[in-house]
């Protein structure tokens, strides 16, 4: 890899990490913190509300991606860290399992992860972008792990609102990394772009 792209994937591993990092360290505390919960009761609603944010991101996946061909990929991974910040910090403050629901939803709609791993391809060659992929792959690994890992002690020490207010700090933390580490791409024709996957969309829902 040239240092442009080594700097661009290190770069965009991290912030993948860290989105990560935010989503599967909840996961193991979830359901007995939120049986706590006025409403929380009922498992249906638990239920729910643990997996809601993976139904919002992968509703809103590909129009995110479309969105990002309009106007850039980091505009829309800045403003999907920041649904998912604010979703973190709903969820901190439920009440209720209602207001956890909701949190859990603006979580979700952050889906930035079609526009990371297209900001990667246009980051890098396709000779190395394999590679690329490779090094965001194993930093989805390692944020299962380490979030396994760390759960139980971060809840114990600071509870798992606290766990929430870190998955925003994260958030921003991956914001700054976006602005600071990942290279601007080289403009591209995105409005054509746009306009060739819309032709294909069909065929992708059919895939």
């Amino acid at each position: 890899m040239l240092p442009a792209e080594r700097r661009a994937t290190a770069g965009l591993a991290l912030v993948y990490g860290l989105r990560m990092l935010g989503l599967f360290v909840v996961l193991p505390v979830f359901a007995v913190y939120v049986s706590t919960l006025p409403g929380g009761q009922s498992k249906t609603m638990v239920g729910v509300a643990l997996g809601a944010y993976g139904l919002t991101q992968a509703l809103l996946q590909i129009p995110f991606g479309l969105w990002s061909d309009r106007i850039g990929r980091k505009p829309v991974i800045y403003f999907g860290m920041l649904l998912f910040a604010l979703g973190s910090a709903i969820a901190a403050l439920a009440s209720s399992v209602q207001v956890m629901l909701l949190g859990r939803v603006l979580q979700g709609a952050g889906a930035i992860s079609g526009a990371v791993l297209a900001l990667t391809a246009d980051l890098t060659r396709e000779s190395v972008r394999t590679k690329a992929m490779a090094a965001i792959g194993m930093t989805i690994g390692l944020s299962f792990v380490l979030s396994i890992a760390l759960a139980p002690v971060l809840a114990h020490w600071i509870g798992v609102p606290g766990i929430f207010w870190m998955t925003a700090l994260l958030a921003l933390a991956g914001m700054a990394v976006v602005a600071v580490l990942v290279p601007n791409p080289v403009a591209h024709a995105g409005h054509v772009v746009t306009q060739a996957r819309r032709q294909d969309f069909a065929r992708v829902l059919k895939n």
